[in-house]
């Protein structure tokens, strides 16, 4: 005699259900309860050239209405770069593409190739989730004492991805002491961005460096470098936008 409702010995089994995707951010412990947050800011950089004048641009950018800096390019006499911020990523369209597509940035050329777009996100231990997303970034670079910056997109190697996630975590505490003690010393803050499949050139990541001088962030760079992750486990880096504020939004 069969007993209905046990399986038969070889009957194929149902296949394991798939939790339900969770895309939150995840924070660390606050108060003893986990923090999840479903808000992030997105966050783009444009540059253009042939700009003989920049003050109209900050006058254009201010009506606009969005979190943003102007940029001076270091490396191009007549260049300039655009940075906003909003958690929404329509208003980067909305909002700033009709600024872009007027007088005077109408007026100028477009460099493409410097494009940035990328998201905040956590990495699961910070103390307050939803600053670290959102007003942490902000005020990095809103701070008028801080007018110099360093923008480039990486991606990593594929092997990155294969090793163990334990390994993986040792790999960035080594660029996360590095980049503490450039910001114990008040020497520069970061900007960490995630852009999957939000770049032209299928980078993972988008990084800003932000300090008072320019020399600070250059060495951080340089710092970088002998890592394990940079001199083994990282593709490609740049192209490099550097730059200094002549305008920023209010925090």
């Amino acid at each position: 005699m069969i007993e209905t409702g046990k399986p038969q010995h070889g009957a194929a089994q149902p296949p394991a259900q798939e939790p339900p995707l969770d895309l939150r951010e995840k924070g660390g412990p606050k108060n003893g309860q986990p923090q999840f947050s479903d808000r992030r800011l997105f966050v783009q950089l444009q540059a253009f050239g042939g700009c003989r004048d920049a003050r109209p641009l900050a006058k254009a950018l201010a009506a606009a209405g969005l979190s943003a800096v102007l940029y001076e390019d270091a490396n191009d006499p007549r260049g300039v770069g655009v940075l906003a911020m909003s958690e929404e990523p329509e208003d980067l369209l909305a909002r700033l593409r009709p600024v872009f597509n007027q007088a005077p940035f109408a007026e100028m050329t477009l460099k493409p190739e410097y494009a940035m777009l990328g998201r905040t996100y956590a990495l699961g231990y910070e103390p307050n989730l939803e600053d670290w997303l959102l007003e942490r970034p902000k005020r990095t670079v809103l701070d008028k004492a801080w007018p110099w910056a360093v923008w480039y997109p990486l991606k990593r190697t594929g092997a990155f991805s294969q090793l163990p996630r334990q390994e993986q975590g040792q790999i960035l505490k080594e660029h996360g002491i590095i980049g503490r003690r450039f910001g114990d010393a008040d020497l520069g803050r970061d900007v960490r961005l995630a852009c999957h499949g939000l770049d032209q050139n299928d980078n993972d990541f988008v990084i800003g460096l932000v300090g008072r001088k320019l020399f600070p962030l250059s060495a951080l760079v340089e710092a970088m470098r002998p890592t394990k992750q940079t001199s083994q486990y990282i593709a490609r880096m740049g192209p490099f936008f550097v730059g200094r504020a002549l305008w920023q939004s209010e925090i």
